[in-house]
């Protein structure tokens, strides 16, 4: 205890020790070191991916939707944008606001240049806007059909019918098979673009609304949600990518050009104004010396009311000086002969001569 102190030892945390504590300078400390530098090596071997990347265009199907432009998206290669799935409501295409609640869907499946090219696989209606169909004291109409078009496509169709008041089970089973039928009549006469068309437009659910009425009245009929399940040939009907190209080339520079219309019009608007008020000042400039020569005559004409008005002046000036002497007809006689010797005027006579005296003073 009394003999020399050795000095105090740092410890740290390493990774090679068995309780977790190792001394500084030890090999785990040296190899945490070691493989850090190969981390960082390897770090800075890395390529930066986002070079790599590159925009693509996403286009609606060619039929019915004519390779509308649906927005843009990024990846490394064709590989990477394969499969996504976009989404947007059927207000933005078509722009009818009664709309807005029809999601579409669209997959990527195949490219033409910086063109990701889609394929139409089903829409939906909001949960929402389906809830606020249905109300208390109203029937559902469920049903789940399965259909083929012309061209090989299978889809599955979902109608939604919404009565007016509530309704027996087997009103709503005579409702669903009606509903179904028409639906697979229908659909056995039409492509996939055709039935798009039908479904998205309304047709086909004025069809269904239309057949059971007859049935009992109906408030609401939609086709709530679609989905394709199975591809069949694919049309070749409808504007080339090329022809949609050249025309949106087209609109552009018209754009273009009528921007630079309107401001060329503008800018010469500005001009002549600038003119104009050019024009103007040196109007009121020239206008200037002829206004202030009346200026220069005016002391000749104000001196004529001077004179004038010189006799009137004397006057007030007198009635001042009226206004100032004293009243000697209200003073007594001894007041009047004091005013007298102050004077040093006789004080002899009556009070109205030593009135007119007073005044003769």
């Amino acid at each position: 205890m009394n003999g020399p102190r050795r000095p105090f030892q740092i410890r740290e945390v390493g990774r090679g020790t068995a309780n977790g504590v190792a001394l500084v300078g030890t090999s785990g400390d040296h190899m945490a070191r070691k493989m850090s530098a190969k981390a960082r090596a390897a770090a800075r071997k890395q390529r930066d991916k986002w070079k790599s990347k590159r925009w693509y265009t996403i286009r609606a199907p060619r039929d019915p939707w004519k390779f509308q432009n649906i927005g843009e998206t990024i990846g490394e290669s064709d590989d990477h944008v394969r499969g996504r799935v976009y989404e947007m409501t059927q207000q933005e295409f078509s722009g009818d606001f009664t709309k807005m609640h029809v999601i579409l869907r669209f997959r990527v499946t195949d490219f033409a240049g910086q063109d990701a090219l889609t394929t139409f696989i089903g829409h939906h209606h909001q949960t929402d806007h389906v809830r606020r169909q249905v109300r208390r004291y109203r029937g559902k109409v469920d049903d789940v059909v399965d259909v083929v078009t012309t061209d090989g496509y299978l889809i599955r169709i979902k109608p939604l019918i919404i009565t007016q008041k509530r309704v027996q089970t087997s009103v709503k089973s005579d409702i669903r098979n009606k509903a179904r039928d028409i639906i697979t009549t229908s659909a056995a006469k039409m492509t996939y673009a055709q039935i798009q068309s039908a479904m998205l437009g309304g047709d086909l659910e004025k069809d269904i609304e239309t057949a059971v009425k007859s049935i009992y009245p109906v408030r609401t009929c939609v086709i709530r949600k679609s989905q394709l399940l199975q591809t069949g040939v694919v049309t070749e009907k409808g504007p080339t990518l090329d022809e949609i190209h050249a025309e949106e080339e087209r609109s552009a520079a018209e754009l273009k050009a009528k921007k630079a219309a309107l401001l060329a019009e503008a800018m010469a608007e500005d001009d002549e104004g600038a003119d104009e008020a050019g024009a103007d000042d040196d109007v009121d400039a020239d206008e200037a010396p002829a206004e202030e020569a009346p200026a220069e005559e005016a002391p000749a004409e104000e001196a004529a009311p001077a004179e004038e008005d010189a006799p009137a002046a004397a006057e007030e000036a007198a009635d001042a000086s009226d206004a100032d002497a004293p009243d000697y007809a209200s003073m007594t006689v001894a007041e009047l002969k004091d005013e007298l010797k102050a004077k040093g005027l006789p004080v002899s006579g009556k009070k109205a001569e030593l009135i007119e005296r007073l005044q003769g003073a």
